[in-house]
C-alpha cells in the first residue's frame, strides 16, 4: 500500500510540474508527430515544422528532468549531471544528422548554439530584463570568468578551420580528431575548476530548474530515459523531413541548423535565463548562456567527431565554413564588450539581437556552399 501511495505520489509531482509550464503542453505534439510520419511520409514540410513544435516541450523536459535529479544527488553529481546533460538535446539531434550523412546540418547547429547562447539569449535577457528595470546589474569578475572559459573553448574549435581556410586547404581528418579528443580533455579539466577548485564562482549555475515539485530519483530518471528516447524518435524524423521542407520552405541546413535547430534545442536554458534576467539576476542568466556556449564547444563537438566514426557513413571533420568562424568571432566579441562594465540596459539587448537577426538573414539569403 505504501509502495503505490509512492508512485501515485511521484507521478502526481510530475503531472503537477508539467502542468505549470505552459510550453510543456506542447507535449501533445509529439504523438500527433509520431503517428503522422509513417502515415504521411511524403508532407516533409508538416512533418518538419511539426518536429520543431516537439523539439521544444522535449527540450524543456529534459533540462526538467536532469535538474530534477540533479537536486537529490547532491552538489558534485548534480552538478555533474547538469554540466553533461545540459546540451543533450543538440547532442541527440546531431547524432540523427550523423546517421543521415547531414554533415553541415551538425556543423550549423554546433556553431548556431555557441552564437544563439552568447548573442541571442544574453541580448534577449538584457532586453526582457531592461524593460523591468532601468540598469541591469551583475557580478563583473564572475562574468569575465564566465567569457576567459568561452573564449577558449569557442577558438580551440574554429581556429584550425580559419587557419585551414587562409591556406586553402582542407582540414586533415587525423587534425580534427586530435583538437575533439584535446576539447575533451580541457573539457574533463573544465568539470574540475567549474564544480571544484572555483565551484563557489560558479554556484549560480550549478543547479538545475526543479521547481516547488520535487521528484522522487526514480520518477527523475524514467522521465528522463523516455525523454531521451521520445527526442531520438523526433530528431530523426525532423533530419529525414528537412531534404524536402528545404525545397518548399526554402530552407537551407545551414540555416535549419544555425536557427532552427538552435534556438528550439536551448528553450529551456532561454527560459531560464530570461526568468532570472527579469528578476534582475544578470548572474544567472550570463552563466546560463555562457556556460552552454561552452559545453558546446568543449563536450558536444568533439563527442560527435568521435561517434561519426561509428555512425556516420564517414568520419566528420571540424572544419566549418568561413561565415561560421566570423559569426562566432563576432558573437564573442559583442558579449564581451556587452558585459565588461557589469551593467547593462534594454537597448544593449536590443543591438545584441539585430546582429543576430543580421546572421539568419546573411544564412537565409545567402547560404553557404556544401
Amino acid at each position: 500500500m505504501r509502495v503505490s501511495t509512492t508512485k501515485v505520489d511521484a507521478m502526481h509531482a510530475v503531472v503537477s510540474a508539467i502542468m505549470e509550464r505552459k510550453v510543456l503542453w506542447l507535449l501533445a505534439v509529439v504523438p500527433v508527430l509520431l503517428v503522422l510520419a509513417p502515415i504521411m511520409p511524403e508532407a516533409s514540410s508538416l512533418l518538419f515544422i511539426l518536429s520543431v513544435l516537439a523539439i521544444v516541450p522535449l527540450a524543456a523536459l529534459l533540462s526538467l528532468a536532469t535538474g530534477q535529479v540533479a537536486a537529490r544527488t547532491g552538489h558534485a553529481i548534480g552538478g555533474l549531471l547538469n554540466a553533461t546533460l545540459g546540451n543533450l538535446t543538440g547532442l541527440i539531434i546531431g547524432l540523427a544528422a550523423l546517421r543521415a550523412g547531414e554533415y553541415l546540418l551538425v556543423k550549423a547547429s554546433l556553431a548556431g548554439a555557441i552564437v544563439a547562447n552568447t548573442l541571442f539569449m544574453t541580448g534577449a535577457a538584457f532586453l526582457l530584463g531592461g524593460v523591468k528595470h532601468q540598469v541591469l546589474s551583475f557580478n563583473n569578475a564572475s562574468t569575465r570568468l564566465q567569457m576567459g572559459l568561452l573564449f577558449p573553448a569557442a577558438f580551440a574549435l574554429m581556429a584550425p578551420s580559419a587557419l585551414a581556410g587562409m591556406d586553402s586547404q582542407a582540414l586533415p581528418q587525423s587534425l580534427s580528431l586530435t583538437i575533439a579528443i584535446i576539447l575533451l580533455v580541457s573539457y574533463g579539466f573544465s568539470l574540475v575548476f567549474t564544480l571544484g577548485t572555483h565551484a563557489k564562482e560558479f554556484a549560480a549555475c550549478s543547479g538545475g530548474e526543479t521547481g516547488e515539485h520535487i521528484w522522487p530519483v526514480p520518477a527523475g530518471v524514467i522521465v528522463l530515459l523516455g525523454t531521451t528516447v521520445a527526442l531520438a524518435l523526433v530528431s530523426e524524423i525532423f533530419v529525414g523531413s528537412l531534404a524536402g521542407a528545404s525545397a518548399s520552405l526554402g530552407l537551407t541546413p545551414a540555416f535549419a541548423g544555425f536557427i532552427v535547430v538552435a534556438i528550439a534545442g536551448a528553450t529551456a536554458d532561454m527560459t531560464a535565463a530570461f526568468g532570472a534576467a527579469r528578476d534582475n539576476r544578470l548572474d544567472l542568466s550570463l552563466a546560463i548562456s555562457f556556460g552552454s556556449s561552452t559545453r558546446i564547444a568543449l563536450f558536444v563537438a568533439p563527442v560527435l567527431v568521435l561517434l561519426s566514426y561509428a555512425l556516420g557513413p564517414e568520419p566528420m571533420s571540424l572544419q566549418f565554413w568561413p561565415g561560421a568562424i566570423v559569426m562566432i568571432f563576432i558573437a564573442a566579441l559583442a558579449a564581451t564588450l556587452a558585459t565588461a562594465s557589469g551593467h547593462a540596459a534594454w537597448f544593449t539587448g536590443l543591438l545584441m539581437l539585430m546582429i543576430y537577426a543580421a546572421f539568419g538573414a546573411t544564412l537565409f539569403i545567402l547560404p553557404p556552399a556544401h
